[in-house]
């Protein structure tokens, strides 16, 4: 894995918020509360996490417009945000952080690939912060569990299996899987797909194990960075 490295409370106004890079790939991730739910949940005593998901022009090689400019969101951005709010989700009990909704905002400053993997490692830290703050202002009585959730990606390059992609990896790669697991142990989701030559179970199977040592790794870093040890 590369380099791994987040710093919380990178913002002064965000009741969460955290800088996440893995190697170049930089992201930047904020919760914002609000003390109202979406019309489908008003009235059912539950809370809502959702996120949203953007990349600066300058965060790669190239300026890429901005898609407020274009008039519209891209299906890329589209399906990015949804498997963040999926994954971030997945951490906390709606139902014991009151009728409120928590936006997670991930904004992409430089792209080396993973940038949906490190949003979603990135944005729980974010998340935890946000969720801390309820407590801290009185605004829960008690504080809710919450399961660790993170993400990398695995790859096969050139005959060998890779942890943590970076662009250069991720680009020539003949098979590419991001993988989304909680703290105890489970799958939030896995998203993969041959590139080139199809891939059997048992390989699949080591890309899993793979994955899985990279996010036990960056279950540590997490917890460090909510001052968990």
């Amino acid at each position: 894995m590369r380099a791994v490295r987040i710093t919380p409370g990178f913002l002064r106004h965000a009741e969460g918020s955290a800088l996440i890079e893995l190697g170049q790939t930089r992201v930047l991730c904020a919760a914002s509360i609000e003390e109202r739910v979406p019309p489908f949940l008003a009235g059912k005593g539950r809370g809502w996490v959702t996120a949203e998901y953007a990349m600066l022009p300058r965060a790669t090689h190239t300026r890429t417009q901005r898609e407020s400019t274009a008039g519209r969101v891209s299906g890329r951005t589209q399906e990015i945000q949804r498997l963040i709010g999926r994954s971030l989700r997945a951490a906390v009990d709606l139902g014991a952080i009151g009728e409120r909704t928590i936006t997670v905002d991930c904004d992409v400053i430089e792209a080396d690939g993973g940038t949906r993997t490190a949003a979603i490692t990135g944005g729980w830290v974010a998340l935890a912060l946000a969720v801390e703050s309820l407590v801290q202002r009185g605004l829960l009585a008690a504080r809710p569990a919450l399961l660790p959730v993170a993400a990398t990606s695995v790859g096969v390059v050139d005959g060998q299996n890779l942890l943590d992609l970076m662009y250069s990896e991720d680009s020539r790669a003949d098979a590419d899987i991001n993988v989304v697991m909680t703290g105890a142990g489970g799958f939030v989701e896995i998203q993969g797909t041959a590139e080139g030559q199809a891939f059997d179970r048992a390989s699949f199977d080591a890309l899993l194990d793979l994955a899985g040592g990279g996010i036990r790794t960056l279950f540590e870093r997490q917890s460090r960075a909510i001052g968990g040890g």
